[in-house]
């Protein structure tokens, strides 16, 4: 079946069996490998991935359902070269170690700051309990996200100066 999809903002398709898993389509067939594979029966949330700005895990998902939808997977997350602030967040934080669950936590932790840019820690602590961190970094996590937080606020707090227009009357 062929199926088409847009991945990080851009139109992407492929042909596939009706039994492949989303999260293998985008990392055999897109070559998206920052979706990670880790247990295989969705408990860990490496797999997350955003399918129209929410958290899914991508091994419960076969690709032809997300036929014509909208995907973001960490690759997705940068501008350029330019980090998103949950990317700065997780740096400046220590917010991973082995790296293996970080996708899916940065994933996460996106769409938590999309629904609720000031999150308590008991809140960013819910909305990460789905995912899996193996080397027990959970402290960073917490920390790196309430970065994230915090630089997005102050980002939307300054107000763009005044244009000041040459020449009048």
């Amino acid at each position: 079946m062929k199926v088409s999809m847009k991945v990080n903002g851009a139109e992407r398709s492929g042909d596939v069996e009706p039994r492949v898993l989303l999260v293998d389509f985008l990392r055999t067939n897109l070559a998206q490998t920052g979706t990670h594979i880790g247990c295989d029966t969705s408990s860990c949330g490496a797999c997350t991935v955003l399918l129209d700005g929410e958290p899914v895990k991508s091994c419960t998902l076969l690709a032809v359902q997300v036929d014509g939808r909208s995907i973001t997977t960490v690759e997705g997350l940068a501008n350029g070269a330019t980090l998103s602030p949950i990317q700065a967040g997780f740096h400046e934080e220590h917010g991973l170690q082995c790296g293996f669950c970080t996708p899916g936590m940065m994933l996460v932790g996106t769409a938590l700051l999309e629904r609720n840019p000031e999150p308590t820690e008991d809140e960013i602590r819910w909305a990460i309990s789905g995912n899996i961190c193996r080397c027990t970094g959970y402290m960073n996590i917490v920390k790196a996200i309430q970065h994230a937080a915090k630089a997005q606020a102050a980002a939307q707090a300054k107000v763009p100066e005044a244009v000041v227009v040459a020449g009048g009357e």
